[in-house]
């Protein structure tokens, strides 16, 4: 980044933020089209016209809530995570905790919402770390990561509808490894232990007012 995060070390690179996006013409979207509603999220199709030539394209999108999802550390470094079966890919993961912002419901409330319903433990505080776009070739929404410090077991977690875990306490120290064979394979997950990695490297954590003003 051209322009340091408040608190960050001394950082000097050659990105220019001025130029960032001015050689990359938007397109021009003239039509719009919901295609099916799947209820964790929407296809539509648009109708966009390429900034090039004037022709027209057609593009898929899936529209989604917000998600969050939380890195949590007990005060003995390690991580709560869960184990869950994945449809999509037919197998079981290895995560955080995480879900969806609902309607009307702030990233931050989601965040302990979804960590107490998954784990069954809770956090003296929650702190934002940052934001992603999970997939922006196709999706619309972002991603915020929280930390949250010294978790504790609150309660059994109750598991609602389709939805079963398994609490796995891992050691902070051992999540490079299990990354780097493949044990952790979710790309959020990896994003949110980046995000970790930026803020024990000394880089603040984001603007929550900004974000909100996006």
């Amino acid at each position: 980044m051209s322009e340091e995060r408040k608190g960050s070390p001394g950082v000097s690179n050659a990105f220019d933020r001025a130029r960032f996006g001015a050689e990359t013409p938007s397109w021009k979207r003239v039509g719009t089209e919901l295609l099916a509603d799947c209820r964790v999220f929407k296809v539509r199709r648009d109708l966009s016209l390429n900034p090039r030539d004037g022709s027209e394209h057609n593009f898929y999108c899936l529209e989604a809530p917000d998600w969050i999802n939380i890195v949590p550390l007990t005060t003995r470094d390690e991580v709560v995570m869960i184990e869950q079966y994945r449809h999509g890919t037919g197998e079981v993961t290895l995560e955080i905790p995480g879900g969806m912002v609902d309607e009307g419901e702030s990233a931050a409330n989601a965040a302990a919402r979804e960590f107490l319903e998954e784990t069954g433990y809770k956090s003296s505080e929650l702190l934002l770390l940052g934001r992603t776009r999970p997939n922006p070739a196709i999706q619309n929404n972002w991603i915020y990561t929280f930390l949250a410090r010294d978790a504790y077991l609150h309660e059994a977690p109750v598991f609602n509808g389709t939805e079963q875990t398994a609490v796995r306490l891992v050691p902070l120290a051992h999540i490079p490894g299990l990354i780097s064979d493949g044990t952790i394979n979710h790309a959020l997950v990896i994003v949110g232990f980046y995000w970790l990695s930026l803020f024990q490297d000394g880089f603040a954590p984001v603007d929550a007012e900004r974000y909100s003003k996006a």
